[in-house]
């Protein structure tokens, strides 16, 4: 008895050992990698277990242009259980960069934190500023967030194109508050596979194919998961947060929640763990005839979104609910353009539980407003199974033609401005020299978007890859 029971402890060990390092081979290690703890001499690991460094401290790879105009506060009384990267943060009077070496040219993932806390005769809540990456203008006269950052941190995430050997970001306290502030900054490499090159553009009469996607600024506003629960940074290899989807669904009725406890299957050339996590792809929402009739119901979800700017929307599909191939099919629509007609799951993945991806950028219009992404049966819908599904939601803003994220200026003239003074006649002036700047981009652009336009008609069902990730 005692030898079977050594035996089972040994075969145990064993499975829990492979199944460990099974686990750990899916981590992604990114080359450029720089966790930074602003305001700090010393490292601080997360509940993620990453250990964020000090900005005091000496990394080679990494310069700060620390001068009288900075400093380091502490958060005298921290929230219970804050995280440590925010007890303290890196306090700007006067426009500072921090400068990152860059190991791996290519889309870098750079992540801002924010907790706005009072220390001494400082209260951060009152800070406006500037945040510049690369040329950049990621946060013009920055205030979102500040007042509800108190209470709980927020997180700003880009994903950046790099093509040089740095990643210069400048801090540029307004002129209205003299104060500019950070508590950790991420600086990552990025998937190759994270942004594609090109995206299909859904507009009204013409479907194009959308180039540079890959060479653009991009600034994620959402990130959902649809019938799960939070995900946390724990659980993503890219340590991103995705939120349920219960705030953002408004049409609803006859959809269901699934879990599935199955693995997930990842496959070369579709979408990975880092584009999609497990978590993401086990949950789904979906809409389920239950009689000899198809459901006539769309299941809705709406992103409130500023004017002014394209958006790239990706939606996460893994057919988790179907008991076999060739039974599931539906309409998928975005922004009220069909993006899908009798969409075949089957066509795409040749199996079951096997996620995949689609990019689709449409504009913002002109003024505030919404975005909306609609999935329900279509015509080839079959009764008695599933007629609709979807696992996950991302949009994210694209720069304009200024190079900007947040608002109709350039990078020089946030600089230019801070350092000359803030004049009429220099506002006009710089805002025209940015204009006159991007016109040859539009311009280019467009006619290469001439060039490959076409009329809109029926999708085929042999998707091409430019739009479609299996």
């Amino acid at each position: 008895m005692n030898s079977f029971t050594l035996n089972n402890l040994f075969s145990l060990l064993f499975l829990l050992s492979f199944s460990t390092l099974t686990v750990f081979s899916h981590f992604f290690s990114p080359p450029d990698n720089y966790l930074v703890n602003c305001g700090s001499t010393v490292p601080n690991t997360l509940l993620d277990y990453r250990s964020f460094s000090g900005d005091l401290s000496s990394k080679q790879s990494l310069s700060f242009s620390s001068s009288p105009n900075s400093l380091f506060i502490n958060n005298q009384n921290p929230l219970p259980n804050l995280p440590q990267i925010y007890h303290t943060a890196r306090v700007f009077t006067k426009p500072t960069k921090y400068s990152f070496n860059v190991k791996d040219k290519g889309t870098h993932l750079v992540r801002f934190h924010f907790h706005a806390f009072n220390s001494s005769n400082i209260d951060l809540g009152r800070a406006q500023f500037h945040i510049l990456v690369n040329g950049y203008v990621v946060l013009s006269n920055f205030t979102r967030f500040i007042a509800d950052s108190e209470r709980n941190p927020k997180v700003v995430e880009y994903l950046i194109w790099v093509d040089s050997e740095k990643v210069v970001i400048v801090f540029v306290p307004s002129k209205d508050s003299k104060l500019a502030f950070v508590n950790a900054i991420e600086v990552i490499s990025a998937p190759k596979d994270l942004v594609p090159e090109t995206a299909q553009y859904l507009s009204s009469g013409d479907l194009k194919s959308f180039h540079g996607l890959n060479k653009q600024g991009l600034e994620v506003v959402y990130r959902v998961t649809v019938g799960g629960p939070k995900v946390t940074p724990f659980n993503d290899s890219l340590w991103r947060t995705w939120v349920p989807d219960d705030e953002y669904l408004k049409s609803f009725v006859g959809s269901e929640k699934l879990y599935f406890g199955g693995r997930i299957k990842y496959h070369g050339g579709g979408s990975s763990r880092e584009v999609g996590p497990d978590n993401v792809y086990n949950t789904a929402r979906l809409i389920r005839s239950k009689n000899d009739s198809v459901p006539n119901v769309n299941m809705t979800w709406v992103f409130p979104i500023a004017g002014g700017y394209k958006y790239l929307v990706r939606l996460h599909f893994c057919d988790i609910a179907s008991i076999s191939l060739g039974l599931l099919y539906f309409n998928v629509y975005v922004n009220g353009y069909l993006a899908f007609e009798d969409f075949d799951l089957s066509s795409i993945s040749d199996s079951l539980a096997s996620p995949f991806y689609a990019d689709f950028v449409v504009d913002g219009g002109s003024s505030l407003g919404a975005l909306s992404v609609s999935v329900g049966p279509s015509k080839s819908s079959i009764p008695h199974v599933i007629d609709g599904m979807l696992n996950g939601i991302e949009v994210m803003k694209l720069n304009n033609t200024h190079k900007s994220l947040d608002g109709d200026v350039c990078a020089d003239f946030v600089l230019k401005s801070r350092s000359r003074g803030n004049t009429g006649i220099l506002l006009t002036f710089a805002a025209a020299v940015c204009i006159v700047l991007s016109l040859s981009i539009v311009i280019r652009r467009r006619i290469i978007e001439s060039r490959e336009s076409v009329s809109w008609s029926r999708l085929p069902m042999n998707l091409s890859e430019d739009n479609v990730k299996s």
